[in-house]
């Protein structure tokens, strides 16, 4: 069996050339493909920025704030941090501070306190998750759009087969070669996607991790500063 005409024929045919020859459906879901897959890359990249930038700051911010000798000198130094998920766990943290102490000169609802650090720690958490949809779609819808592309043009290829009434390999060959470029947009868009939606997920996992230890760290300058 000679397998070197499909291979050449894509190998020769341009992108024009390919959706000329395809039909409107087919071209359809090479399009939803291609969307998806630009999607997906941008979500990619600007969630990488995002995380990138999280990280640092977060670890700039931790160094000052356990420097600090109390909340009033991480509030003057906060604004230099501001990008960082912690700064805003630490502005939730400090407003309900700041009501107590007003209130009565001390802390003395510490379950309020914990309720709106984890209320912080939530709201920058779904920050960090926002569009992480895209990729888990793109990851697990792709593959099988790429599939129906394929499938409608191998029944394409197959109906041309029938009123040609050849059964050579060179004459429906470079009919399934054109189906099979489905399957391999929809590869392509799911597999970073897949590979990036696991990798973004660990790491705003850690993220997560970091937020909560400090809402403890939080407390407990708090404690110091302001407890009975």
């Amino acid at each position: 069996m000679n397998f070197e005409a499909p291979v050449a024929f894509l190998l020769q045919a341009d992108l024009w050339e390919t959706l000329q020859q395809n039909g409107p459906l087919e071209n359809f879901v090479l399009v939803v493909l291609v969307c998806f897959s630009v999607f997906s890359w941008t979500v990619i990249f600007s969630k990488w920025n995002a995380l990138s930038g999280a990280r640092k700051t977060n670890s700039r911010f931790l160094r000052a704030f356990r420097k600090a000798t109390g909340l009033e000198a991480v509030v003057a130094l906060s604004e230099n941090f501001r990008p960082s998920p912690l700064v805003s766990v630490f502005d939730f943290g400090y407003e309900e501070v700041e009501r107590q102490v007003k209130r009565r000169g001390s802390i003395t609802n510490r379950a309020a306190l914990e309720r709106a650090l984890q209320l912080g720690v939530s709201e920058e958490l779904a920050k960090l998750e926002r569009n992480m949809g895209t990729l888990a779609t793109t990851a697990s819808v792709s593959p099988f759009i790429g599939l129906l592309g394929t499938v409608l043009g191998i029944i394409k290829a197959f109906m041309a087969l029938s009123q040609q009434g050849s059964t050579s390999l060179r004459t429906v060959g470079p009919g399934i070669a054109l189906a099979l470029v489905a399957t391999a947009v929809g590869l392509f868009a799911a597999i970073p996607a897949a590979i990036f939606y696991n990798f973004f997920g660990h790491k705003i996992k850690e993220i997560g991790a970091r937020m909560d230890d400090f809402a403890l760290e939080f407390l407990n300058l708090t404690e110091r500063n302001f407890g009975e």
